[in-house]
């Protein structure tokens, strides 16, 4: 195997272009902390960890362009040195799979890594104004800038969002920022089963009060399932909107639910930096499924699920999202939880498989005969000779 690792654009574009004239598949990786997909039959990996670095970054228009390869790590700290982040909060799954590397920047972008604050501030590619990157014939393409403005044909920076590096390989992208918060308040909740715990949620949400986050975990504090709440912004405004919270809340509960509220940075940013990444689940052997589901279907599928599966769940209900732990996988586990997804209606995504799954549950889920069509033409036009990342996310092949 023979693994590239080019210095810049230019040498990346050389790469996949004798790469294509060979018909020969590339497997793409940034800092390798997100090895989500189906398995990638290549011989070769190009790496884009060398292609990195800050380009432009001006605070006060609230943008920053960096290369592909730069670690969030960096990005993170250049930006908190101005009192700024990003707003769509990305997760850092290097502790899911116990990998040791950095993730970088265009790995976000190619796996749409959002976080809990979704909901307020969008997701990943609601923050990404401007890419470049080489496609599978090794051309350099390019498309947005350094504002929002509306775009004609493809967009192609909303289309590299989330697609793996199938469609092309990320070289530079740039993104609106925004100030980070002055204060986090969370309104805490002990004790609640989940389908209340998803009403209470809804309940919040649908408030005045700007909520930033919303989560319950089955498995919270003392192993009892925690509730948990999350408002944002200047000190006096979130004394009084957890205030308010509170009060909305209260009444819903029933008498052994325990209701706090948390104000300060550490522990509600160590919180949120949990649930974000879906720390319950490290060090913990079995599969890990995410699942993006109507609000209200999250406790029927999980409910149902229980009966079938040993199974713990984590609301991201921010974020739109169910994270599911089996410790024991099952091999009808995936027919199972499709199954239920189907008949609800959403997707069901397996992140983390154990040896028995991997190479024979497909990891993203099955698209209708349409939409499937559409995705390969995509592919096609942006990677004729299929090198990118061949299989990740298209299938599976059947076994003859």
């Amino acid at each position: 195997m023979t693994v590239f690792k080019p210095a810049n654009e230019a040498e990346l574009g050389e790469i996949i272009a004798a790469a294509s004239r060979k018909s020969a598949p590339l497997r793409i990786r940034g800092g390798g902390t997100r090895p989500i997909g189906n398995r990638v039959e290549a011989a070769d990996v190009v790496e884009t960890s060398g292609i990195n670095g800050i380009s432009i970054y001006e605070p006060g228009a609230l943008t920053i362009v960096a290369s592909s390869g730069t670690t969030l790590e960096k990005i993170n700290k250049t930006l908190s040195l101005e009192g700024q982040h990003l707003p769509f909060e990305p997760a850092d799954y290097s502790g899911l799979f116990a990998i040791k590397g950095k993730s970088t920047i265009g790995g976000v972008v190619a796996a749409a890594v959002s976080g809990p604050r979704r909901i307020q501030a969008g997701a990943c590619r609601d923050s990404l104004i401007g890419v470049r990157f080489v496609n599978g014939e090794g051309t350099i393409l390019k498309n947005g800038g350094r504002v929002m403005k509306n775009v004609t044909g493809y967009d192609l920076v909303k289309l590299m969002a989330g697609s793996y590096g199938t469609l092309g390989v990320l070289t530079e992208v740039a993104f609106k920022v925004l100030p980070k918060p002055e204060m986090t308040g969370v309104v805490r909740i002990s004790g609640l089963e989940d389908a209340l715990a998803i009403s209470v949620l809804a309940k919040a949400m649908s408030s005045p009060f700007d909520v930033s986050g919303t989560a319950h975990l089955q498995n919270g504090e003392d192993a009892k399932p925690l509730t948990v709440i999350r408002v944002e912004g200047f000190t006096e405004s979130i004394k009084y909107r957890t205030g308010e919270l509170k009060k909305l809340l209260a009444p819903l509960l029933p008498p052994s639910a325990e209701l706090a509220i948390e104000l300060g940075e550490n522990k509600n940013a160590e919180l949120w930096k949990q649930i974000r990444d879906v720390e319950p689940f490290h060090d913990r052997n079995g599969d890990v499924w995410r699942l993006s589901v109507k609000p209200v279907d999250g406790p029927k599928i999980v409910n149902a699920l229980k009966a079938e599966l040993d199974i713990e769940a984590i609301y991201d209900w921010g974020g739109g999202l169910v994270w599911l732990l089996l410790p024991e996988p099952r091999t009808n586990a995936a027919t199972l939880i499709r199954s239920q997804v189907n008949r609800l209606g959403g997707h069901a995504t397996l992140i983390r498989s154990s040896a028995d799954a991997s190479g024979v549950v497909e990891a993203f889920h099955p698209e209708q005969a349409r939409l499937a069509s559409i995705s390969a033409n995509l592919r096609r036009q942006f990677d004729p000779k299929g090198i990118l990342n061949p299989g990740l996310m298209a299938g599976i092949p059947a076994k003859v």
